[in-house]
Protein backbone atom coordinates (compact mmCIF):
# COMPACT_ATOMS: atom_id res chain seq x y z
CA UNK A 1 0.00 0.00 0.00
CA UNK A 2 1.83 3.10 -0.91
CA UNK A 3 2.61 5.84 1.76
CA UNK A 4 -0.30 8.66 2.03
CA UNK A 5 1.50 11.84 0.87
CA UNK A 6 2.20 14.03 3.67
CA UNK A 7 3.11 17.58 2.30
CA UNK A 8 6.32 18.31 0.48
CA UNK A 9 9.68 16.70 1.29
CA UNK A 10 13.42 17.92 1.20
CA UNK A 11 13.50 16.68 -2.10
CA UNK A 12 10.78 18.20 -3.49
CA UNK A 13 12.16 21.55 -2.44
CA UNK A 14 15.43 20.75 -4.29
CA UNK A 15 13.68 19.59 -7.10
CA UNK A 16 12.02 23.27 -7.14
CA UNK A 17 15.21 25.06 -6.66
CA UNK A 18 17.28 23.33 -9.11
CA UNK A 19 20.04 22.86 -6.06
CA UNK A 20 21.49 20.07 -4.50
CA UNK A 21 19.73 17.89 -1.20
CA UNK A 22 22.16 18.42 0.66
CA UNK A 23 22.15 22.33 0.14
CA UNK A 24 18.14 22.41 0.87
CA UNK A 25 19.49 20.75 4.35
CA UNK A 26 22.41 23.42 4.98
CA UNK A 27 19.42 25.88 4.35
CA UNK A 28 17.21 24.93 6.63
CA UNK A 29 19.87 23.66 9.17
CA UNK A 30 21.04 26.90 9.16
CA UNK A 31 24.43 26.70 8.00
CA UNK A 32 26.53 28.41 5.69
CA UNK A 33 25.74 28.64 2.16
CA UNK A 34 25.93 30.99 -0.80
CA UNK A 35 23.78 33.93 -0.81
CA UNK A 36 22.23 32.79 -4.17
CA UNK A 37 21.50 29.08 -3.63
CA UNK A 38 19.69 30.19 -0.27
CA UNK A 39 17.10 32.77 -1.77
CA UNK A 40 16.29 29.67 -4.44
CA UNK A 41 16.16 27.30 -1.70
CA UNK A 42 13.18 29.60 0.35
CA UNK A 43 11.49 30.43 -2.92
CA UNK A 44 11.01 27.15 -3.30
CA UNK A 45 10.47 26.45 0.73
CA UNK A 46 7.50 29.18 0.49
CA UNK A 47 6.06 28.08 -2.72
CA UNK A 48 5.95 24.65 -1.57
CA UNK A 49 5.06 24.90 1.75
CA UNK A 50 7.55 23.23 3.17
CA UNK A 51 7.33 22.83 6.80
CA UNK A 52 10.81 21.98 8.69
CA UNK A 53 10.66 19.39 12.07
CA UNK A 54 13.29 21.28 14.11
CA UNK A 55 11.65 19.74 17.38
CA UNK A 56 12.38 16.13 15.16
CA UNK A 57 15.52 17.41 14.77
CA UNK A 58 16.65 18.32 18.23
CA UNK A 59 15.39 15.14 19.29
CA UNK A 60 18.02 13.10 17.02
CA UNK A 61 21.02 15.40 17.45
CA UNK A 62 20.24 16.45 20.83
CA UNK A 63 20.45 19.99 19.86
CA UNK A 64 17.73 23.02 20.83
CA UNK A 65 17.90 25.31 18.09
CA UNK A 66 18.65 27.80 21.06
CA UNK A 67 21.69 29.73 21.76
CA UNK A 68 21.91 32.06 25.19
CA UNK A 69 22.91 35.74 24.66
CA UNK A 70 24.16 37.10 28.09
CA UNK A 71 24.18 41.23 28.02
CA UNK A 72 24.80 43.87 31.02
CA UNK A 73 21.80 45.42 29.96
CA UNK A 74 19.79 47.15 27.03
CA UNK A 75 19.48 50.02 28.53
CA UNK A 76 22.85 50.65 26.40
CA UNK A 77 22.30 51.74 22.85
CA UNK A 78 25.56 50.03 21.90
CA UNK A 79 24.29 46.65 23.83
CA UNK A 80 20.73 47.07 22.59
CA UNK A 81 22.15 47.30 19.14
CA UNK A 82 24.22 44.39 19.24
CA UNK A 83 21.30 42.23 21.05
CA UNK A 84 19.23 43.21 18.05
CA UNK A 85 21.89 42.13 15.06
CA UNK A 86 22.78 39.02 17.27
CA UNK A 87 18.97 38.04 16.93
CA UNK A 88 18.66 39.05 13.74
CA UNK A 89 21.55 36.59 12.41
CA UNK A 90 20.28 33.65 14.67
CA UNK A 91 16.87 34.01 12.89
CA UNK A 92 18.50 33.43 9.78
CA UNK A 93 19.90 30.34 10.86
CA UNK A 94 16.52 29.19 12.13
CA UNK A 95 17.90 29.40 16.20
CA UNK A 96 16.12 31.32 18.80
CA UNK A 97 17.41 33.17 21.26
CA UNK A 98 17.75 32.75 25.00
CA UNK A 99 18.28 36.63 25.88
CA UNK A 100 20.08 36.93 29.65
CA UNK A 101 20.32 40.34 31.26
CA UNK A 102 23.08 40.35 33.77
CA UNK A 103 21.98 44.25 35.07
CA UNK A 104 25.80 44.27 35.97
CA UNK A 105 25.47 41.83 38.52
CA UNK A 106 28.74 39.54 38.75
CA UNK A 107 27.37 37.01 40.53
CA UNK A 108 24.42 36.74 37.71
CA UNK A 109 26.80 35.87 35.25
CA UNK A 110 27.71 32.29 36.77
CA UNK A 111 23.66 32.03 37.49
CA UNK A 112 22.69 32.38 33.72
CA UNK A 113 25.80 30.28 32.55
CA UNK A 114 24.20 27.46 34.98
CA UNK A 115 20.86 28.70 33.51
CA UNK A 116 21.88 27.87 30.09
CA UNK A 117 23.61 24.92 30.38
CA UNK A 118 20.56 23.36 32.41
CA UNK A 119 18.32 24.75 29.59
CA UNK A 120 20.54 22.66 26.88
CA UNK A 121 21.26 25.36 24.48
CA UNK A 122 23.69 24.73 21.47
CA UNK A 123 25.64 27.63 22.38
CA UNK A 124 26.58 30.60 24.62
CA UNK A 125 27.06 34.01 23.65
CA UNK A 126 28.49 36.76 26.01
CA UNK A 127 29.63 40.14 27.17
CA UNK A 128 30.84 39.34 31.05
CA UNK A 129 32.49 40.75 33.56
CA UNK A 130 32.94 38.33 36.67
CA UNK A 131 37.30 38.06 36.86
CA UNK A 132 36.01 34.69 38.46
CA UNK A 133 33.98 33.27 35.48
CA UNK A 134 34.13 29.48 34.90
CA UNK A 135 34.05 28.53 31.29
CA UNK A 136 31.63 25.50 30.97
CA UNK A 137 33.24 22.86 28.97
CA UNK A 138 30.01 21.30 27.44
CA UNK A 139 29.05 24.29 25.78
CA UNK A 140 30.74 26.42 22.48
CA UNK A 141 30.66 29.52 24.45
CA UNK A 142 31.50 32.85 22.42
CA UNK A 143 33.02 35.78 24.54
CA UNK A 144 32.66 39.63 23.04
CA UNK A 145 35.62 42.04 24.03
CA UNK A 146 37.25 39.79 26.73
CA UNK A 147 39.56 37.09 26.04
CA UNK A 148 40.06 34.30 28.43
CA UNK A 149 41.77 32.10 26.63
CA UNK A 150 42.75 30.14 24.12
CA UNK A 151 39.74 27.69 23.55
CA UNK A 152 37.34 30.38 24.53
CA UNK A 153 36.75 32.60 21.02
CA UNK A 154 36.59 36.14 21.31
CA UNK A 155 35.19 38.78 19.14
CA UNK A 156 36.12 42.25 19.21
CA UNK A 157 36.21 45.47 16.64
CA UNK A 158 39.74 46.56 16.44
CA UNK A 159 39.94 48.50 19.53
CA UNK A 160 44.00 49.36 19.09
CA UNK A 161 43.35 50.48 15.62
CA UNK A 162 40.23 52.79 16.48
CA UNK A 163 42.80 54.50 18.88
CA UNK A 164 45.03 55.18 16.06
CA UNK A 165 42.41 56.47 13.64
CA UNK A 166 40.83 59.25 16.47
CA UNK A 167 44.08 60.75 17.12
CA UNK A 168 45.47 61.24 13.67
CA UNK A 169 41.33 61.73 12.71
CA UNK A 170 41.58 64.48 15.43
CA UNK A 171 45.48 66.33 14.30
CA UNK A 172 44.20 66.31 10.71
CA UNK A 173 40.98 68.09 12.34
CA UNK A 174 43.75 71.07 13.93
CA UNK A 175 43.84 69.80 17.27
CA UNK A 176 47.51 70.67 18.78
CA UNK A 177 47.00 69.96 22.58
CA UNK A 178 44.24 66.25 23.31
CA UNK A 179 43.02 64.39 26.05
CA UNK A 180 41.90 60.61 26.58
CA UNK A 181 38.79 59.75 28.54
CA UNK A 182 37.49 56.04 29.44
CA UNK A 183 35.55 54.26 32.09
CA UNK A 184 37.39 50.81 32.49
CA UNK A 185 36.92 47.65 34.02
CA UNK A 186 39.81 45.97 35.93
CA UNK A 187 39.76 43.08 33.52
CA UNK A 188 41.81 42.85 30.71
CA UNK A 189 39.07 43.98 28.20
CA UNK A 190 39.64 44.59 24.62
CA UNK A 191 37.94 48.16 24.52
CA UNK A 192 41.24 49.22 26.54
CA UNK A 193 43.56 49.04 23.72
CA UNK A 194 41.60 52.38 22.22
CA UNK A 195 43.99 53.86 24.70
CA UNK A 196 46.90 52.12 23.72
CA UNK A 197 46.07 52.50 20.32
CA UNK A 198 45.60 56.83 20.98
CA UNK A 199 48.43 56.91 23.06
CA UNK A 200 50.56 55.30 20.53
CA UNK A 201 49.84 57.37 17.96
CA UNK A 202 49.89 60.91 19.85
CA UNK A 203 53.49 59.85 20.67
CA UNK A 204 54.49 58.55 16.98
CA UNK A 205 52.77 61.98 15.48
CA UNK A 206 54.14 63.82 17.93
CA UNK A 207 50.57 65.30 19.55
CA UNK A 208 50.44 66.39 22.99
CA UNK A 209 48.17 64.13 25.14
CA UNK A 210 46.87 63.26 28.42
CA UNK A 211 44.85 60.38 29.32
CA UNK A 212 42.41 59.97 32.22
CA UNK A 213 40.78 56.56 32.52
CA UNK A 214 38.50 55.73 35.58
CA UNK A 215 37.74 52.41 36.66
CA UNK A 216 33.83 51.38 36.92
CA UNK A 217 34.68 49.97 40.27
CA UNK A 218 35.49 53.58 41.64
CA UNK A 219 32.67 55.58 43.34
CA UNK A 220 31.22 58.68 41.19
CA UNK A 221 33.42 58.41 38.15
CA UNK A 222 31.30 61.66 37.18
CA UNK A 223 32.78 63.37 39.35
CA UNK A 224 36.03 62.65 39.05
CA UNK A 225 35.74 63.85 35.18
CA UNK A 226 34.30 66.77 36.06
CA UNK A 227 37.61 67.51 38.53
CA UNK A 228 39.94 66.58 35.66
CA UNK A 229 38.29 69.06 33.11
CA UNK A 230 37.75 71.82 35.86
CA UNK A 231 41.61 71.49 36.51
CA UNK A 232 42.43 71.91 32.88
CA UNK A 233 40.19 74.88 32.69
CA UNK A 234 42.95 78.13 32.38
CA UNK A 235 40.95 82.03 32.66
CA UNK A 236 37.58 79.85 30.82
CA UNK A 237 39.76 78.35 28.44
CA UNK A 238 39.37 74.03 28.04
CA UNK A 239 43.35 73.37 27.73
CA UNK A 240 42.72 71.36 25.59
CA UNK A 241 41.30 71.64 21.42
CA UNK A 242 40.56 67.65 21.19
CA UNK A 243 38.92 64.51 22.86
CA UNK A 244 38.62 60.89 22.45
CA UNK A 245 36.15 59.49 24.73
CA UNK A 246 36.00 55.51 25.42
CA UNK A 247 32.48 55.44 24.63
CA UNK A 248 29.80 57.35 22.71
CA UNK A 249 27.63 57.76 26.03
CA UNK A 250 30.70 58.73 28.21
CA UNK A 251 31.30 61.43 24.66
CA UNK A 252 27.69 62.92 25.64
CA UNK A 253 27.97 62.92 29.58
CA UNK A 254 31.01 64.88 28.73
CA UNK A 255 29.93 66.98 26.38
CA UNK A 256 27.23 68.66 28.60
CA UNK A 257 29.42 69.14 30.98
CA UNK A 258 31.33 71.14 29.13
CA UNK A 259 28.74 73.09 27.23
CA UNK A 260 27.60 73.50 31.27
CA UNK A 261 30.97 74.89 31.69
CA UNK A 262 30.39 77.31 28.99
CA UNK A 263 33.19 75.71 26.56
CA UNK A 264 31.50 75.21 22.92
CA UNK A 265 31.26 72.34 21.01
CA UNK A 266 33.00 72.15 18.17
CA UNK A 267 34.01 75.43 17.97
CA UNK A 268 36.61 75.47 21.13
CA UNK A 269 36.96 71.64 21.71
CA UNK A 270 36.82 68.90 19.12
CA UNK A 271 35.33 65.58 20.35
CA UNK A 272 35.40 61.92 19.10
CA UNK A 273 33.71 58.94 20.79
CA UNK A 274 33.69 55.63 20.13
CA UNK A 275 30.80 52.83 18.89
CA UNK A 276 28.89 54.70 16.21
CA UNK A 277 25.27 55.37 18.48
CA UNK A 278 22.84 56.96 16.34
CA UNK A 279 19.67 58.56 16.96
CA UNK A 280 16.54 56.68 17.10
CA UNK A 281 18.58 53.48 16.30
CA UNK A 282 19.14 54.90 12.27
CA UNK A 283 19.31 58.40 11.84
CA UNK A 284 22.71 60.49 12.58
CA UNK A 285 25.26 60.20 14.48
CA UNK A 286 25.13 60.89 18.23
CA UNK A 287 28.38 62.26 18.40
CA UNK A 288 31.58 61.77 15.83
CA UNK A 289 32.82 58.21 16.37
CA UNK A 290 34.60 55.50 15.78
CA UNK A 291 31.91 52.94 14.00
CA UNK A 292 32.10 49.57 15.80
CA UNK A 293 31.24 47.54 12.80
CA UNK A 294 28.18 45.74 14.80
CA UNK A 295 26.33 43.58 12.53
CA UNK A 296 29.48 41.87 11.30
CA UNK A 297 30.43 41.10 15.12
CA UNK A 298 27.04 39.52 15.36
CA UNK A 299 27.67 37.41 12.14
CA UNK A 300 30.72 36.87 13.40
CA UNK A 301 29.91 35.78 17.20
CA UNK A 302 26.73 33.24 15.43
CA UNK A 303 29.25 31.81 12.62
CA UNK A 304 31.97 30.92 15.54
CA UNK A 305 29.39 29.86 17.87
CA UNK A 306 27.62 27.26 15.51
CA UNK A 307 30.72 25.91 13.93
CA UNK A 308 30.90 22.68 13.61
CA UNK A 309 34.69 23.21 14.08
CA UNK A 310 34.59 24.90 17.13
CA UNK A 311 37.75 23.67 18.61
CA UNK A 312 39.72 25.02 15.32
CA UNK A 313 38.27 28.57 15.37
CA UNK A 314 40.69 31.37 15.87
CA UNK A 315 40.77 32.75 19.61
CA UNK A 316 40.54 36.37 18.76
CA UNK A 317 39.13 37.21 15.82
CA UNK A 318 38.86 41.19 15.10
CA UNK A 319 36.95 43.28 12.58
CA UNK A 320 38.18 46.94 11.36
CA UNK A 321 36.44 50.00 12.65
CA UNK A 322 35.75 53.20 10.75
CA UNK A 323 35.00 57.24 11.41
CA UNK A 324 32.21 58.94 11.17
CA UNK A 325 30.74 62.91 11.43
CA UNK A 326 28.21 63.04 13.89
CA UNK A 327 28.29 67.36 14.59
CA UNK A 328 31.31 67.26 17.37
CA UNK A 329 34.00 67.94 14.80
CA UNK A 330 35.03 70.66 12.31
CA UNK A 331 34.98 69.15 9.09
Amino acid sequence: MPREHSGPTMADVAREAGVALGTVSRVVNGEQVGDAFREKVQAAITKLGYKYNSSGRALRTDETNTVAVIMPNCDNPFFGLLVNYICIALRKRKRRMLLCLTENDRDRETELIQMAQQNRVDGIIALTYNPKLTIPENIPLVTIDRFFSLSVPCIASDNFGGGVLAARKLQMLGCTRVAFLQTASELPTEPKKRRDGFVSACVEIGLPFEVKVITTEEKEPASEFDLFLQDHMENGHLAFDGLFVGTDSLAWQIIKKLRGMGVRVPEDVQVIGFDGIRLFGCQEYVVSTIVQPVPEIAEACVNTVLSRHFSNVPSLIILPVTYARGGTTRE
